[in-house]
């Protein structure tokens, strides 16, 4: 999905793709006249966002932008980072009643926790220090418009009720002020954490997730739509050629297989990004690149590697869960059983299992799909010690070493240490903020932090 620049004023979708000539710029492809999504909702004004891609997957998205776009209706958008989930929030905007009204965005985890709440909401003069002047906030600012909430996974929980009263109230206060004020503002949220698995974990409240999610729309991730890439890397290799001056007439078929043999971890912004690099370096008319190392393969074709994203911590945790109940023949309790050996009461054990959707019954079949069905790296897979001559440890704590040596149980608190730390040492020690542990996790950056206090690992 890329931006566009100029549209016609139109307010049709089409049902099908126009067939676009590419011949005049990429001469020697094969694939010159490609079907590309360009016009799907042209509105008034010039604008609106450009959706690239013909898949069943992608236009599954779009049907249902075009379904809600012209309700008042709240939207949660889920899906991988780099996806494309703003643009959908803008397009649904730009279809909406409200198009000719203000589309803003805010993005709840780049701003701090203590400035969010005068962000969204404005603050008086003197309402706190450094308050010199009267704030004002998100919500008036998109007064008769769209508010995006980008990232809703990170908003603290001192802020979700104030936010729940002013959509269900259509009302606020500045803070340190007492007017009331009235918000006539449509809500679109993003994230891509679990929010089910934040409310059971009271990382975020029930009430406030089914009010967001009246309309739910998953996004696909890139690797979901392959026949999808050929187009966009034409799209923005022509837009990159464009900006920079280049003359570039075709992209080898050997660089676009390789690109289509890539995973995509960082789904379109990955591919957006190294289009644009190739465009840098070359130096003649036929656009060649190179991928960083591709990964090898495990047998099922998932590609494992540092570069790709590791396992989140619920995922690992699920893995050795069901490893360990296959050790035990789906025995939890007792001196031999599941808990013993992860090192928790049976009664936590039980309890873990049914948030996580593990059933005991079925432990040897799930231990194979959990293992086999998540982007699990070679670097920061949880290690599984050998059945054979087990004996229990327990826990220790500081930042141990590795706890798969044969003879040994890896408990469940050792297999999240080890895990955790090597997460942390991927991504140098950073915690919070994009490409940090808390996101290749799946946890919220407060959560990291109290996790790796309880089990003693430094950052």
């Amino acid at each position: 999905m890329e931006r566009g620049r100029g549209m016609s004023a139109q307010t049709s979708w089409i049902s099908e793709a126009p067939a676009v000539n590419h011949t005049a710029f990429f001469e020697g492809e094969g694939t010159a006249s490609a079907k590309v999504v360009l016009d799907n909702c042209e509105l008034r004004g010039n604008s609106f966002p450009r959706i690239i891609g013909t898949s069943a997957a992608l236009q599954r998205v779009l049907g249902m932008v075009r379904v809600v776009a012209p309700t008042e209706a709240t939207v949660l958008i889920n899906g991988e980072t780099g996806t494309g989930k703003e643009l959908i929030a803008e397009a649904i905007h730009k279809c909406s009643n409200r198009s000719n009204g203000p589309f803003v965005k805010v993005n709840c985890a780049a701003i701090p926790a203590g400035l969010l709440e005068s962000e969204l909401f404005g603050h008086e003069r003197g309402a706190y220090t450094g308050a010199v002047t009267r704030g004002i906030g998100r919500f008036e600012r998109a007064n008769r418009g769209t508010l995006f909430l980008d990232e809703i996974g990170d908003l603290p929980l001192e802020l979700q009720p104030k936010l729940l009263r002013v959509m269900q109230e259509r009302q606020f206060e500045r803070l340190g002020g007492e007017a009331t004020i009235h918000a006539d503002v449509r809500v679109i949220c993003a994230t891509h954490r679990n929010l089910v698995e934040m409310i059971n974990e009271r990382q975020f409240r029930a009430d406030l997730f089914y009010r967001l999610g009246v309309f739910p729309i998953e996004l696909p991730p890139l690797r979901a739509r392959p026949e999808d890439i050929r187009l966009l890397v034409h799209h923005f290799a022509m837009d990159y050629a464009a900006r920079m001056h280049k003359r570039i007439t075709a992209v080898s078929e050997e660089f676009m297989t390789a690109l289509a043999r890539h995973s995509w971890p960082g789904n379109v912004r990955e591919l957006q990004n190294l289009i644009e690099r190739s465009v840098i370096l070359s130096t003649g008319v036929v656009l060649n690149g190179s991928l960083p190392e591709l990964p090898p393969t495990t047998q099922d074709g998932a590609r494992w590697s540092k570069a790709s994203t590791p396992v989140t911590l619920e995922d690992a945790e699920r893995s050795h869960i069901l490893e360990t109940l296959v050790q035990t023949e789906s025995v939890i309790g007792g001196r031999n059983g599941a808990a013993a050996r992860l090192g928790l009461p049976r009664t936590t054990l039980i309890a873990k299992m049914q948030r996580l959707g593990i059933d005991r019954g079925q432990s040897s079949g799930l231990a194979v799909r959990a293992i086999t069905s998540v982007p699990i790296t070679r670097d920061a897979i949880l290690r599984i010690p050998a059945a054979s001559g087990l004996s229990h440890e327990a826990p220790s704590s500081g930042n141990s070493g590795p706890h798969s040596d044969l003879g040994k149980v890896c408990t469940l608190a050792e297999a999240e240490r080890e895990h955790i730390s090597e997460v942390v040492e991927m991504t140098n020690g950073l915690i919070a903020g994009k490409g940090g542990a808390a996101e290749a996790l799946g946890v919220p950056p407060s959560t990291l932090r109290n996790r790796m206090k309880k089990l003693g690992i430094k950052s």
